[in-house]
């Protein structure tokens, strides 16, 4: 986030939560707390962050794309 009422921050929060909704969830009931801890920090840890490609980014995951553009 980076400022008050910045409307560009919330659709990256909303796209988020939509995809979030939609590849994760798919309609399917909660089955508890614990449950929904574990499938959300496997979701963003290794789905989201490590193999899902990202279209801003060049489809690459956040991962690779930092891999590629860190300077050593």
């Amino acid at each position: 986030m980076s400022r008050k009422g910045n409307c560009w921050d919330n659709s990256v929060a909303e796209s988020f939560f939509h995809t979030l909704k939609v590849e994760l969830l798919k309609d399917e009931p909660l089955s508890g707390w614990a449950t929904l801890k574990q499938q959300l920090f496997e979701y963003i840890e290794v789905d989201y962050n490590k193999t899902r490609g990202h279209s801003a980014i060049g489809y690459l995951s956040p991962k690779n794309y930092e891999s590629k553009t860190v300077i050593r």
